[in-house]
């Protein structure tokens, strides 16, 4: 079966996701995509741009795989004459009708931000089927969606969410998880306590003034404890990042992006704990990817976050609210040992591309059937 992958904002997670399933899968998936790079106008104008490249290319085509970046719609009327009878599949990483919008975007205030999510609504109808990354990524969806459409004035067509919703399905992202391995060392255990990590993007959305806000208490109450801070930053990054190595001091044994994978990989076979505290996650790579190293994972009872847990351990590792995960953590400096032969590598190594590449070729060879 030829897939082909469209992907207007082929970077960071999802050009992964796009070309480990192509490297995976059993079928040929082509991946068709541009930089990732100027999101809004990705959203505009892939379609139109991917459209043509596709036309002049002449590619067979037996499937349509898009994400949610993509006008769906749009591109399939570009390319009805020649590809109109091949079915389509569009796959939700995130949707902009739940993402929260940074405090720095003038588009809410202006009222100018409804045509992404619209975007992301005509996707999901013109998609043959439909498949979101988490349980909880497809509740949000299909909670926010009639409410958005009662926002328009008239002809707000609420009858086709039903339509949607028996379409859509969830199927979690493969990742590459087994590359970790390669780099696996054995954790610290200095006489300096258990090292905390942060492993996720330097950006509003993941919350870093209640992560480091609870790390600021610990400290002026004595607790023994390291923390490496990894992760992506950007021009503009919360403010609360320029405090951290005047508050925290020799605490910090790293602070910054990671040279490379390696590195960074490194950095999570070391540590012991991951406390979570973002507002917003459809998935979580951050977080798998640091429980497949064994880190001991504190994540907030929302989001997608129970998912990759066993119910069984919802009590020890999920907390509600920043007492709560002071507690937590307070709990784990004190007793270290508690960590001691526990395994959360088990909860999330399904994710594996191994396991879940022949999912996803038999679900779209399904939808071909």
């Amino acid at each position: 079966m030829n897939v082909l992958l469209l992907e207007p904002y082929l970077a960071g997670s999802h050009a992964a996701w796009a070309r480990q399933y192509a490297a995976c899968s059993r079928h040929r998936v082509q991946v068709l995509g541009l930089p990732g790079r100027h999101w809004k106008w990705r959203m505009h104008g892939g379609a139109v741009t991917l459209a043509g490249r596709l036309l002049a290319e002449n590619t067979p085509v037996d499937l349509l795989l898009a994400t949610d970046m993509l006008d769906l719609a749009c591109f399939q009327g570009l390319t009805r004459h020649r590809y109109g009878a091949v079915p389509s599949v569009l796959y939700f990483h995130e949707n902009q009708l739940t993402y929260p919008w940074s405090p720095r975007d003038a588009d809410p205030d202006k009222q100018r931000d409804a045509h992404y999510a619209f975007m992301n609504f005509t996707s999901a109808l013109a998609a043959d089927a439909v498949m979101f990354n988490s349980h909880y990524h497809h509740d949000a969806f299909f909670d926010a969606l009639p409410r958005f459409l009662k926002r328009f004035p008239d002809c707000r067509q609420l009858e086709e969410v039903r339509h949607i919703r028996d379409k859509s399905q969830v199927l979690p992202l493969g990742l590459d998880l087994r590359l970790l391995d390669d780099y696996r060392e054995e954790k610290l255990n200095t006489d300096r306590g258990p090292l905390i990590l942060w492993n996720h993007r330097w950006e509003y959305d993941k919350n870093p003034e209640a992560f480091f806000a609870a790390l600021f208490t610990l400290a002026d109450e004595g607790w023994p404890f390291e923390v490496a801070v990894l992760g992506e930053s950007f021009a503009e990054t919360p403010a609360i990042f320029q405090q951290v190595q005047q508050r925290l001091g020799q605490r910090v044994v790293h602070f910054g992006y990671a040279r490379d994978f390696a590195e960074y990989a490194r950095w999570l076979w070391r540590a012991d704990i991951l406390p979570v505290t973002s507002i917003h996650d459809f998935f979580g790579i951050s977080v798998v990817e640091a429980m497949y190293c064994q880190t001991w994972p504190l994540l907030p009872r929302r989001l997608a976050y129970p998912e990759h847990l066993p119910a069984q351990r919802h009590d020890r590792h999920l907390y509600d609210g920043p007492q709560e995960l002071v507690e937590g953590l307070r709990t784990l400096l004190a007793e270290p040992a508690l960590m001691d032969g526990q395994n959360p590598r088990a909860w999330v190594e399904g994710y594996d591309w191994q396991r879940q590449a022949g999912r996803y070729d038999d679900l779209f060879q399904s939808i071909l059937a």
